[in-house]
């Protein structure tokens, strides 16, 4: 760009010398920019009077980056800012394109505001610049590729807090522009990059969706944010495949967790971790979706301290409801929901317990999507430390119920696939009490509440659950009742060792839904150290029988044989005289406001002085298929 004024320049020498200079250089902008013409490309004479606008394009990407090139780039982005309204998008469709490959992370501040200046000025100036000017800060989520990492992490501060400063600059001049900032930041999300994205760059690009949400933006955005969070975990779960885990360890890879393991062995608690790292450690979207997780769990501890937590559970229950629910057994991101849960037991955690419930109860869905919610409560029942056993009570209550309602509107006999919602119910009753049944027996209040429980009714009749649900909880669960006294039944059960019966994988159809244990114990070794805390693991439950005083193999015969028909009438007769009524206590769980007398970590972990050793029949998750 020559420096030549002519004559109606003149009165810019009146000025100071500063605004003079800033004056001129917009006017030589503005200048330049209007002599580019739509003949330009054939006139010779046209191509001749835009030789100032080669010269700015040639600026805008010098092949060198010295002092002098620097001081030029900035001169011209803060001319061309003043000049903006002179721009057009088709006839200066080289500069703007040229000014688009430009990345902030290349350049030092100086070059950032000016750049940032130009793109503020272009958004305000004319709404067709608006989602250019947006792309165009977006786009800087992502690092350039070629930059190193040491520069990376120097400089992703200074370049972050730029971008999100703009954002709203230019949302508070062009109110609409959050709405469109959405798609923009969603379409930026590189769904079929995962091999070659670094985990860095993918970790970044969250974290921007998670300052969006939680920034001035946040009740425009803060939905599509959240779900695009979700979507991208689900899109990493999904393609964290278990092919080389079924080629060599498929019997041993997850049983460890339930098997009777290293009687030697102190503590399980590196269990999980050390898995992780023999089984995912070289898999690179376990690698990214692990690095995701933890960045999503220290954004839901960041909420709670702002007191966001309940605000945003809302739009998480939501977003389990549409996706995570209705994926196929996914492996690793339901943990997120699960942690959530744990940062306010007393009002997220009931809440998605009840969520699950009502859609086994009342969904107008499926059977498939309802026998996923009760896979899921079941399950986080189970493995919840953080609950309160009087919410888990209430919560087995009801399934009873729904299961004696249903049994007695069938005259049916055994038949899997037509059956399949009510052996879901019975397997998942059958399930939380295995890990919860002993905790339960030793509440005084609790107790007499448990031997009322009608499970005979409901476990004893034409259907036969205890046929067709998964052997190996069936076999724990009356180990575990007999001991108990609890239930008796009359019928000799003889597994043979199985993990599964042809009844089981007919009810459970082809998504094996009789095998889904959604909250088994999560395999990412990062995660895994959040959710440790608040999780039960097997080796941490009392089952109500000693090693010694219950095998396998007797256990439907000793029901078999016992004279009592069922019941402990002694315990019956007792109930009478207490004139025991769990409806207070189901009152008080409607009103959310329990808390148990005792921590369940205290009940689960540190009342625990030795682990126990494991029961061998309880496998829930011996094959990948049960994620």
């Amino acid at each position: 760009m020559g420096v030549v004024l002519r004559d109606d320049e003149a009165a810019f020498r009146k000025m100071g010398d500063h605004d003079l200079i800033d004056s001129y250089l917009v006017y030589r902008a503005r200048d330049t920019l209007c002599s580019v013409s739509s003949l330009e490309k054939f006139e010779p004479l046209a191509q001749a009077d835009t030789e100032d606008y080669r010269q700015l394009l040639s600026a805008m990407n010098p092949e060198e980056l010295g002092a002098n090139e620097v001081a030029m780039l900035v001169t011209n982005l803060k001319a061309l800012a003043g000049a903006v309204a002179y721009i057009d998008n088709v006839l200066h469709d080289e500069l703007l394109s040229a000014i688009s490959n430009m990345s902030l992370w290349n350049y030092k501040p100086d070059v950032m505001d000016a750049l940032l200046e130009f793109i503020e000025s272009l958004a305000t100036s004319s709404g067709k610049y608006v989602d250019y000017c947006l792309k165009m800060l977006t786009c800087q989520f992502f690092p350039p590729l070629s930059l190193p990492l040491p520069k990376i992490l120097a400089r992703k501060d200074g370049v972050l807090s730029r971008v999100h400063s703009s954002l709203k600059y230019i949302a508070d001049l062009v109110p609409l522009s959050p709405v469109r900032l959405v798609p923009i930041v969603l379409n930026g999300k590189p769904q079929y990059c995962f091999n070659t994205i670094s985990t860095l760059s993918l970790v970044i690009y969250v974290e921007n969706m998670f300052k969006l949400e939680s920034g001035v933006l946040g009740e425009v955005v803060r939905i599509p944010m959240f779900a695009g969070v979700v979507d991208l975990l689900l899109e990493l779960d999904v393609n964290i495949g278990w092919e080389d885990i079924e080629n060599e360890t498929s019997e041993r890879i997850f049983e460890m967790e339930l098997e009777d393991g290293d009687e030697s062995r102190d503590d399980d608690s590196e269990l999980p971790r050390k898995l992780s790292q023999k089984i995912l450690g070289g898999n690179s979207f376990a690698e990214k979706l692990d690095s995701l997780m933890v960045l999503t769990f220290e954004h839901l501890e960041s909420c709670q301290v702002a007191d966001r937590l309940i605000k945003i559970f809302d739009t998480l229950l939501e977003l389990f409801k549409k996706t995570i629910l209705t994926t196929y057994k996914p492996k690793f991101a339901q943990f997120v929901i699960f942690y959530a849960c744990s940062l306010d037991p007393k009002n997220c955690g009931v809440t998605f317990a009840l969520m699950l419930e009502h859609t086994f109860f009342f969904s107008t869905d499926g059977p498939v999507l309802r026998m996923k919610a009760v896979a899921y409560l079941a399950s986080y029942l189970s493995r919840a430390k953080f609950l309160s056993v009087f919410v888990i009570a209430g919560t087995l209550e009801r399934l009873v119920d729904w299961c004696v309602k249903y049994v007695k509107m069938q005259d049916n006999v055994i038949n899997p696939k037509a059956h399949r919602l009510f052996y879901s119910g019975c397997q998942a009753i059958m399930y939380v009490l295995c890990f919860r049944m002993r905790s339960m027996m030793d509440d005084p209040q609790l107790k007499p509440w448990l031997v009322r429980l009608p499970l005979e009714s409901i476990l004893n009749n034409k259907l036969s659950p205890l046929k067709v649900c998964l052997s190996s909880i069936v076999l724990e669960f009356l180990r575990q009742a007999k001991a108990a006294r609890l239930f008796m039944t009359s019928e000799k059960f003889i597994f043979d060792d199985y993990l599964e019966s042809e009844l089981s994988r007919e009810f459970g159809g082809t998504e094996r839904l009789d095998m889904f244990f959604p909250f088994d114990p999560c395999l990412l070794e990062k995660s895994d150290s959040y959710i440790r805390p608040n999780f039960i693991f097997w080796s941490m439950v009392q089952p109500t029988y000693d090693d010694e005083d219950s095998s396998d193999e007797d256990v439907g015969e000793a029901f078999a044989s016992d004279d009592d028909g069922g019941m402990d009438y002694g315990i019956m007769q007792s109930l009478e005289e207490q004139h025991f009524d769990f409806a207070e206590v189901g009152s008080a769980l409607n009103k959310m406001s329990i808390t148990p007398k005792d921590s369940l970590h205290s009940r689960f972990g540190g009342a625990i002085n030795q682990p126990m050793r494991m029961p061998s029949r309880i496998r829930p998750s011996t094959s990948p298929e049960s994620l």
